[in-house]
């Protein structure tokens, strides 16, 4: 589960700090997740941290099924600890404001980021 728990964490792009900030614990409670042989989430935290990385519960708790609704598999490991420092403050700022909008909102972003992308 602590790699499936570290797949999900950073292909959603989150760090730790603010996947417990989405989940209401400390930092140290994700670290403790992440490291093999530490502790279990509760399964309240564990659905929560499905939802705030879309993926699927059942993926994150036994590791059967696909891992997010469009991938049908497994979640890829992130490309790298450089690539992922190399993402600039904005961008994160960005996608933590868009993490907490509602479904329909997050859809509207969408098309707009699309329109001034033409």
């Amino acid at each position: 589960m602590c790699d499936r728990i570290r797949r999900a964490r950073l292909t959603a792009g989150l760090s730790q700090s603010q996947l417990a900030l989405e989940t209401g614990v400390r930092r140290s409670a994700v670290t403790q997740w992440e490291r093999e042989g530490g502790t279990f989430p509760s399964v309240q935290h564990l659905a929560r941290v499905a939802i705030v990385t879309q993926v699927y519960f059942e993926w994150l708790a036994t590791g059967r099924g696909p891992g997010r609704p469009e991938e049908g598999n497994d979640l890829p490991l992130a490309a790298s600890p450089a690539a992922e420092a190399a993402r600039c403050a904005q961008e994160t700022e960005i996608l933590s404001l868009l993490r907490r909008m509602p479904a329909r909102k997050r859809q509207v972003a969408r098309a707009i980021i699309e329109m001034l992308n033409d």
